[in-house]
């Protein structure tokens, strides 16, 4: 058996991640955040990542993981704040498995396109594995580096995935376009306006790809299993392309709104007020109680939006090695629009 060790397992990528591992043979699957979960296939224990004694006490309770999968992450307003906590909690996390995981053979880390700058502004695309650094700050580039050294000194392996956006399944995350898009859609038709796109105007036009949650699972185990991806960084991305200009009339369409011309405006501002009408949409609909921070990633939903330039990276890294799923980006919000009204959390 494996045992797998899901560090951030109530967040998108994390829990989508676990339950996909949960499904697989011979994976035992624990699931590590500091909130802690439900009892299922996944057997769900409470640390915060900042003590390492709690996650000594985790991993000591569960000795004999084999990988540990980090999807971890904090928030900060900056991106220099989000150096510290975020390099902290894999660095207490990789001290606990020196010391409570000696079966432990591969480390994998969950990344993104910051690596490439694509947060700063226009960057080289399609953004490539070994294309050159940029000027720092950036965790995510410390958190690789903090991992090739342990795995040089530990004489385990480790594998970095880099999605794009990662649309998924998952309340009360900081990231999460996927809600941001369904809860907008759902709050102007309850006012009765027409879905706009409210982010830059070059944003309409730009070229982008996102990353459906249930792919990047796959290819998660995929690159921590496979010999051949030992000590590699992978591009994971759905495989096509879009613009907002015809993906936006299919998000209003499955919302059955009409759709009229952008207007640049921050959601973060625009819809701080709107939590009684959200409220009041939760009791006339009989949706899941659900606190509107919670269903809300409005300054998430800006920064997507603000991106006036291509932001897309190449993934034939990934299929020169052997990753060949690819997922229909269309197809793949229509069916989180579905899923997220079978689970009563938008009418």
């Amino acid at each position: 058996m494996n045992t797998a060790l899901v560090v951030g397992a109530r967040g998108v990528i994390g829990g989508t991640l676990a339950e996909h591992l949960a499904t697989l043979p011979d994976w035992d699957v624990v699931g590590l955040s500091r909130r802690g979960g439900p009892p299922g296939r996944v057997r769900h224990v409470r640390a915060d990542l900042v003590d390492r004694g709690s996650v000594v006490a985790a991993l000591r309770a569960n000795p004999d993981v084999t990988h540990l999968f980090y999807a971890a992450y904090q928030d900060r307003p900056t991106w220099s704040e989000l150096v510290e906590p975020n390099v902290t909690m894999l660095r207490t996390v990789l001290d606990a498995a020196a010391v409570a995981a000696p079966g432990l053979r591969h480390v994998s880390l969950m990344q993104g396109y910051k690596v490439y700058g694509a947060h700063l502004g226009p960057f080289a695309t399609p953004a490539k594995e070994d294309d050159p650094p940029h000027m720092p700050p950036e965790f995510n580039v410390d958190q690789q580096r903090l991992v090739e050294e342990r795995a040089a000194a530990g004489g385990w392996t480790w594998s970095a995935l880099r999605p794009s956006v990662v649309a998924g399944f998952g309340l009360g995350n900081p990231m999460n376009l996927g809600v941001v898009l369904a809860v907008y859609a759902s709050i102007s038709k309850e006012l009765g306006v027409p879905l706009r796109f409210p982010g830059r105007p070059g944003a309409y036009d730009a070229l982008l790809e996102l990353t459906d949650a249930g792919l990047l699972a796959e290819a998660t185990v995929w690159a921590a299993t496979d010999p051949r991806c030992a000590n590699q960084a992978f591009n994971i991305a759905n495989g096509d392309l879009f613009r907002w200009n015809r993906m936006w009339p299919v998000v209003a369409g499955a919302f059955g709104l009409d759709v009229a011309p952008p207007l640049p405006m921050s959601l973060a501002d625009v819809m701080a007020d709107k939590e009684p009408v959200w409220d009041a949409m939760v009791a006339r609909h009989g949706l899941v109680p659900t606190p509107y921070a919670q269903v809300s990633s409005w300054a998430f939903g800006d920064f997507v939006f603000s991106w006036d330039y291509d932001m897309f990276a190449d993934t034939s890294k990934s299929r020169r090695f052997g990753f060949h799923t690819y997922v229909d980006t269309e197809g793949m919000l229509l069916r989180l629009f579905a899923d997220l009204r079978k689970r009563r959390i938008v009418p």
